[in-house]
């Protein structure tokens, strides 16, 4: 990749402010906006809301490790940055999106990167239907909630909730249940990318639910249409050494 603008943003932290200072002197500093490349500063909290922010640009983001949990960031280094980029890796990712609609009868639409997860919202359970393609499945899943996950998503909730880790390119999302009541043997299923999801609350007035994307909440929803949003494309980049596929390769075998 030939890069000859960069643009540095970074996490409101001390120390996420004081890296971009240092490299904006060293390297120069563009705008995001005609940047040829996006540098996120922070930790993965960060790294997904500069995802979200400049999702639409379809700008590479190449992430350095200036905050806590790093999984989506490279190594911080601040000599040869241009030489890094150049020699990155490419992983493209698509975004879920997630159509919501409330017993109130209105319907939301929001992009998820990590995951669409539906979440109870009192201390009754939840109860689900889930449909596939237009399939029933899964007539009723009596739970906390649900969530279907990317493969970048895939080492954050869904790993907490004992979900499967997928591969970077494996085609597929991950549909995991959280604290399954019943069926109590159901742990999830793997989909391929491009299956389209629904979900559909049961008795919404005694068991309210909420759905959440990424940032976007939206309560007391009856229904959820979760696919994949092929038009949309996200393209990270990674160093060589430390590419995303390794760390979830890793991740896999953490005592």
């Amino acid at each position: 990749m030939h890069i000859h603008s960069i643009a540095f943003v970074a996490a409101d932290t001390k120390i996420a402010q004081d890296a971009m200072y240092r490299l904006k002197h060293r390297y120069g500093h563009v705008s995001p906006d005609t940047a040829d490349v996006i540098v996120a500063l922070g930790g993965d909290g960060f790294m997904l809301e500069t995802l979200h922010r400049y999702m639409g640009r379809k700008v590479p983001i190449y992430g350095m490790n200036r905050g806590t949990v790093g999984f989506l960031m490279n190594e911080f280094r601040e000599m040869d940055l241009p030489e890094r980029i150049a020699e990155a890796q490419t992983v493209e990712l698509h975004p879920l999106q997630m159509e919501a609609h409330t017993m109130q009868g209105e319907s939301m639409c929001a992009l998820a990167i990590n995951e669409v997860s539906l979440l109870r919202e009192t201390r009754q359970a939840a109860k689900l239907r889930i449909k596939i393609d237009g399939v029933e499945r899964l007539a009723e899943l009596v739970c906390d909630g649900a969530l279907v996950c990317t493969p970048a998503g895939s080492t954050a909730y869904n790993l907490s909730a004992h979900g499967p880790i997928l591969p970077m390119g494996s085609g597929l999302m991950a549909l995991t249940p959280i604290s399954p009541f019943r069926p109590r043997r159901w742990r999830g299923a793997l989909l391929p990318h491009g299956a389209e999801v629904v979900f559909d609350v049961q008795d919404p007035q005694k068991r309210p639910v909420s759905a959440v994307a990424d940032y976007t909440e939206v309560r007391d929803v009856s229904r959820v249409i979760i696919r994949e949003d092929s038009n949309m494309k996200i393209k990270l980049l990674f160093d060589p050494e430390h590419n995303l596929e390794e760390r979830i390769l890793k991740e896999q075998f953490v005592e």
